[in-house]
């Protein structure tokens, strides 16, 4: 159950990121930046030592932050 919650909260953050950022992206590549964005807004919130409960909102905000952020360093470098 933890996978599929993950793999949604991943789309939601992709598409949000690549919404924010007039990027385009299909399911897949939504799938991969919500993802890594998770991973890198994780990540982060450790080394800032956010204090976070472990709710779906907030697992849901740090996704989207770290994928705005992951597909914003991703369009400079490859651009």
């Amino acid at each position: 159950m933890g996978w599929i919650i993950t793999i949604i909260i991943g789309l939601i953050a992709g598409a949000v990121a690549h919404r924010v950022l007039n990027s385009r992206g299909g399911f897949i590549g939504s799938l991969v930046v919500g993802l890594v964005g998770a991973l890198v807004g994780g990540e982060l919130a450790h080394l800032f030592n956010l204090h976070m409960t472990g709710g779906i909102l907030d697992r849901l905000i740090i996704a989207v932050l770290g994928s705005i952020l992951f597909l914003f360093i991703w369009k400079k470098v490859f651009k």
